[in-house]
């Protein structure tokens, strides 16, 4: 236990944060920040603080690190190279596939991962550790079983869960979220994903390259929809080329568990229409776990499962968001930037405010998809007076000497003369994004990025193929 006196709080005299401390009880727990939740946002939260000397407790009930090195990113990406390695002819069966993955999540000798590491970091950092549910208590107060917490400020990490359909007969079925998705020892002997996005697209290519007959179901009229439409029909067709059965359009109504042949489930989609596999996946979205979480005590009701945080990610008076429930998106990177920056905003930077409108997205498949910012038809919803520029990967010197296929497509606002969108899908795209993603929060010339050069062959070049058609016909009208 880490008995802190009031004079040992770095919150700057004045602050209401250090009043607030001031007046709690003297035999409490107390810390300038209080973190909730220990995955990337969390971790970020507490390294940052700790950088600035700040006292920190941070609490998880379940795995120190999140679900990013556990669950997602990491296995996911670790079965993506080994299925894309065993897919080109290499010697990676999924035995080796399974041992690797399992090194790369510290999961070696039970089912459940090792976190020690991440614990040992945030330890060493001089952080308080506590395992166990956390709850807010009121204003500056936390309570983790019959312990309570005197915080200058909290932060709320607490990741999301994913979202389970109350589908007729699905529990019958046991399905597979994402933690089974990618922990799975035993490849399935067929697999029906029910979810389209990112998630649904990794994994679908993953076992459809282990051959395992994956159907994946999805609602909208292209896999992966959010992203632009040509990167989506992109990967539709590199995911039917793998084996992969689309099913889109339709939605599951029900599930009749075993009912199949050999066994299989049966995912009823309406219309007499149906898929069956030995193994029923969800990826529909994901869901914050807010319940328990006390947020009566500060005066707060979420929104239909969301909380709203304004423009320094603050919820109420020094209680702040970060990851996950901080939105706008959900990403890991985004999870770490939120998570500092709200421990920046809570140790009295009071004028710093994240930027959150060039936020990169990246999926993993073969090809690879990346964007950031908007679409056209959403710039124009801005009332920007936008314009789309498209140049093909497939028939570029990139493409050739790859043998792949792709696109390079940007958005640009004709009267300001800058990017505001950019949609990329092809090799290596997912490194390729981050000039656009500077171009977008530095608001870069459009004349600076068609002056830049861009090493060839790559895709960074076939960007900047984009970026010169864009300028030279903007300078033409």
């Amino acid at each position: 236990m880490v008995l802190l006196p009031v004079a040992l709080s770095v919150t700057r005299p004045g602050t209401q944060a250090a009043c607030q401390l001031a007046a709690y009880d003297l035999r409490m727990d107390r810390f300038d920040l209080v973190v909730i939740g220990a995955g990337v946002a969390g971790e970020a939260a507490t390294h940052y603080a700790r950088s600035k000397g700040a006292s920190v407790a941070v609490i998880d009930r379940a795995l120190f690190g999140g679900s990013c090195p556990f669950w997602a990113c990491m296995p996911s990406k670790a079965l993506l190279h080994a299925a894309a390695v065993h897919h080109a002819g290499g010697d990676y069966p999924w035995t080796k596939a399974s041992d690797f993955r399992d090194y790369m999540i510290n999961r070696t000798k039970t089912d459940e991962p090792d976190d020690s590491g991440h614990v040992a970091s945030l330890e060493e950092a001089g952080a308080t550790v506590i395992r166990g549910s956390a709850t807010v208590a009121g204003a500056g107060r936390v309570r983790v079983g019959d312990r309570e917490l005197a915080a200058g400020a909290v932060v709320l990490a607490i990741g999301s869960v994913s979202r389970v359909p109350d589908l007729p007969g699905l529990a019958e079925a046991h399905p597979w979220t994402n933690v089974e998705g990618t922990s799975a020892r035993q490849l399935p002997r067929s697999l029906v994903i029910l979810g389209g996005g990112p998630t649904g697209v990794e994994l679908a290519q993953v076992y459809a390259r282990y051959d395992v007959p994956v159907t994946l179901v999805h609602p909208r009229k292209r896999v992966h929809d959010k992203e632009h439409p040509r990167s989506s029909d992109l990967l539709g067709k590199a995911l039917e080329r793998d084996g992969v059965t689309l099913r889109l359009g339709a939605r599951a109504r029900r599930v009749r568990a075993g009912e199949g042949a050999d066994g299989a489930h049966v995912v009823e989609l309406g219309d007499d229409e149906t898929a069956e596999g030995h193994e029923i996946m969800i990826a529909v979205g994901r869901d914050l776990p807010l319940d328990g979480l006390g947020l009566e005590s500060i005066g707060v009701t979420p929104d239909r499962g969301r909380l709203s945080p304004d423009e320094r990610l603050r919820i109420a008076e020094n209680v702040y968001l970060a990851g996950d429930v901080a939105g706008p998106e959900m990403h890991t990177h985004l999870g770490h930037y939120t998570g500092e920056a709200v421990a920046r905003i809570a140790l009295g930077d009071g004028d710093y405010r994240p930027f959150l409108d060039a936020i990169p997205r990246a999926t993993y498949t073969d090809p690879e998809t990346a964007s950031v910012g908007l679409l056209l038809d959403q710039a124009k919803e801005r009332g920007i007076d936008a314009a789309e520029y498209t140049v093909d990967i497939g028939t570029s010197a990139k493409g050739y000497t790859v043998e792949a296929e792709g696109h390079c497509t940007i958005v640009v606002d004709r009267a300001e003369r800058v990017l505001v969108g950019a949609f990329l899908a092809g090799p290596a795209v997912s490194e390729v994004i981050h000039e656009c993603v500077l171009a977008i929060r530095s608001r870069v010339p459009l004349a600076t990025l068609a002056d830049t050069i861009h090493a060839f062959p790559t895709a960074a070049r076939v960007l900047g193929t984009a970026f010169i058609d864009a300028d030279r016909d903007l300078q033409a009208h």
